[in-house]
């Protein structure tokens, strides 16, 4: 079993890694032997973040702001300067926009829509090369971030945010059967209510949350690492494609 979930000795790249959903998966990673990189577009954050999971193992700050073709291809170009492989890419970077129908604005579609959906592909093409490497040793892996509002109706009118959400989930069945021929596999994570900056409610209140979920809590830090390490390790070397579900049962009651 230590075998099977083993992470020793590999390297990742999470994106958005600095705060929540991110930085629960990179803790994960490290505690579990793992090379980490952390990106995130503010700088002393990110710097932050990767002084605090140190004590963990090896973390390290890559600040970039990837919402750009560009700017995915340039951090791109500096992992593969310092690495002669990837093993796990984590397109977790991500934003949101909440607003009337009537007044949804372009930029409230253009920055959600290019951050979630555009840059987790351009990223993982930009990586392609290194993670065909790291596949040299034992399948690589590719984990796309969506969530549960890709999978039912939020009752928030985040438009730009549910529709992209949705699309990385199909994006991730796409890229999975051409990435699999490269030894690379693709697999994603829809988390429910974990408290993070994005996800305020949950964190400012919890209990509330709780009580409209049937597992009667908010996501953990651990419940959020764990399927993280599932799919990353060879235990999830045959989960192609699929995107899992990590909300204690709250699309199961939306119906």
């Amino acid at each position: 079993m230590d075998d099977l979930f083993s992470l020793q000795g590999r390297v990742a790249l999470v994106t958005g890694g600095s705060r929540g959903i991110g930085r629960m998966i990179a803790a994960g990673f490290l505690a579990r032997g793992v090379k980490v990189y952390i990106s995130a577009r503010k700088a002393e954050a990110c710097d932050q973040t990767a002084r605090e999971l140190s004590a963990l193992g090896t973390c390290i700050s890559l600040p970039a702001d990837v919402s750009t073709v560009e700017g995915a291809q340039a951090l791109a170009a500096e992992i593969m300067k310092r690495e002669p492989a990837l093993d796990i890419l984590v397109n977790n970077a991500g934003a949101a926009w909440g607003e009337d129908f009537d007044t949804f604005p372009e930029k409230g579609w253009d920055k959600v829509v290019d951050l979630n959906l555009k840059t987790p592909f351009f990223l993982t093409q930009a990586l392609h090369e290194a993670l065909k490497k790291g596949a040299a040793r034992q399948p690589a892996k590719v984990i796309s971030v969506a969530s549960i509002d890709g999978v039912s109706v939020n009752p928030q009118e985040t438009y730009s945010y549910a529709a992209s959400k949705a699309g990385l989930i199909h994006l991730v069945k796409r890229m999975s059967l051409r990435l699999v021929q490269d030894g690379i596999v693709c697999s994603g994570i829809a988390p429910g209510a974990f408290a993070s900056d994005m996800n305020r409610v949950a964190r400012d209140h919890g209990d509330e949350v709780a009580r409209r979920i049937p597992a009667g809590r908010i996501g953990r830090d651990e419940d959020m690492a764990g399927v993280a390490i599932y799919l990353a390790s060879r235990a999830g070397d045959y989960v192609v494609g699929q995107t899992i579900v990590v909300d204690g049962g709250v699309t199961l009651a939306r119906g």
